[in-house]
């Protein structure tokens, strides 16, 4: 018989737990998804327009977040007015694979309806 999980065991400090906790949130993943559909470096106002709902401030939040997380990179160049662009680093590029299989999942799903 398969072995299940134990939900009362902690997650944290497990791959899933880590895994969670770098694309867990309501933007993180969509974030990353947009940065890698759009492939070249892009500044913050093109990846706003991109998302269309998400505030000013949770953008911002987020992509510190995945900056921290060294899933991004943040290019500021020194010009007034102040240029930054953001991309996926090789790490954040390691994640797209999982973020294609939940898209995957979810398009047969959708075909089951």
């Amino acid at each position: 018989m398969e072995e299940r999980y134990d939900f009362n065991a902690p997650i944290k400090g497990t791959g899933f737990g880590y895994t969670l906790s770098l694309i867990g949130g309501k933007y993180k993943m969509v974030v990353l998804y947009a940065l890698y559909i759009y492939e070249d470096p892009i500044r913050y106002n093109q990846l706003k327009r991109m998302l269309g709902t998400i505030s000013f401030k949770t953008l911002t939040n987020t992509l510190k977040e995945l900056e921290h997380d060294l899933l991004i990179h943040r290019k500021e160049y020194p010009q007034v007015p102040p240029k930054v662009e953001y991309s996926l680093s090789e790490k954040g590029l390691s994640l797209i694979p999982v973020l294609d299989a939940i898209c995957y999942w979810g398009e047969g799903q959708l075909e089951k309806k």
